[in-house]
């Protein structure tokens, strides 16, 4: 088990955003949080990454407590132990997409041997080995989006959490990231924990957790 989620509560003000939410994910293993926009998806995976702190409840990533966690404790977790995919993909537009990918290396203070190397694969793992020397504006949306894949993976985290990582692509485009995810958790072993609108997502998810109005849902929500 990599997730263990224990009666977490978000509260913003008056709004309760997330509400007593409990769950578990383990390595190897998909997991698709699903639910219309306010639902509370994203406010549910910031927390699980370390972004945002819970108001109330409990939260275990990979044996570390997140919510009794310092800054400098959680800055230490996401630079090796969780990944990040966005909606916007988050590339530096002046970075070539192997100088995003090393971004993650450097702040680990990898040798520069050890970054061309692990660069040079990531690259050739998300489909994108003839692209390196390529700029972000060079790069269609769904290539962007395997830059960041690739970025998210260069310090080999044991968990993945990605936020709509097809919400600005079309359909075929985001099938083949889908596709990706679902070939990284089958070869690699991890843990991806997606939210997401997109059927195709939620078809090849090992398990589906429905979020409505901040909590689990047993029954799906209404077609998207």
């Amino acid at each position: 088990m990599i997730i263990s989620v224990s009666g977490v509560s978000r509260n913003y003000g008056d709004v309760e955003a997330v509400r007593d939410v409990s769950f578990t994910a383990n390595r190897g293993e998909l997991v698709a949080v699903r639910g219309r926009s306010g639902a509370g998806k994203t406010t549910l995976l910031n927390m699980v990454g370390g972004l945002d702190r819970p108001t109330s409840g409990q939260i275990v990533i990979d044996g570390h407590d997140v919510t009794a966690a310092s800054e400098r404790e959680l800055l230490d977790l996401r630079r090796t132990t969780i990944g990040f995919v966005f909606q916007s993909f988050g590339l530096i537009p002046i970075l070539s997409a192997a100088e995003n990918v090393s971004v993650p290396l450097r702040l680990n203070k990898q040798p520069a041997a050890v970054r061309e190397e692990r660069i040079s694969l990531l690259l050739e793992l998300v489909g994108l080995g003839g692209h390196a020397n390529q700029r972000p504006y060079e790069l269609s949306g769904g290539q962007q989006q395997r830059v960041a894949v690739a970025r998210a993976l260069a310090n080999d985290p044991p968990l993945l959490i990605a936020d709509e990582p097809t919400g600005q692509l079309d359909s075929e485009t985001g099938r083949s990231i889908m596709d990706l995810l679902r070939a990284l958790v089958a070869s690699r072993g991890m843990c991806v924990l997606v939210a997401t609108h997109d059927p195709t997502l939620i078809d090849l998810a090992d398990r589906v957790l429905t979020l409505r109005d901040g909590r689990l849902a047993e029954a799906p929500v209404p077609a998207l």
